[in-house]
């Protein structure tokens, strides 16, 4: 009896060991989609707030004229 119970534990053991490294790759993907939405959507957003009124004033000169 007490064998099957130390065979169960190290099989949890065992399962539980490899759902933390499953964990920890889906933790890192989600971490690094992340990094690129932030990268890919919100950077030029940010960029465009600074290059789109120097547009803006660059094209009223040129129909004003």
């Amino acid at each position: 009896m007490e064998q099957e119970i130390l065979k169960k534990l190290a099989e949890q053991d065992a399962k539980i060991d490899a759902i933390y490294k499953s964990v920890e790759k889906t933790r890192k993907y989600i971490l690094w989609t992340a990094i690129i939405t932030v990268a890919v959507i919100v950077l030029p957003l940010i960029g465009l707030a600074f290059a789109l009124p120097a547009y803006l004033s660059q094209l009223n000169s040129i129909t004003n004229i």
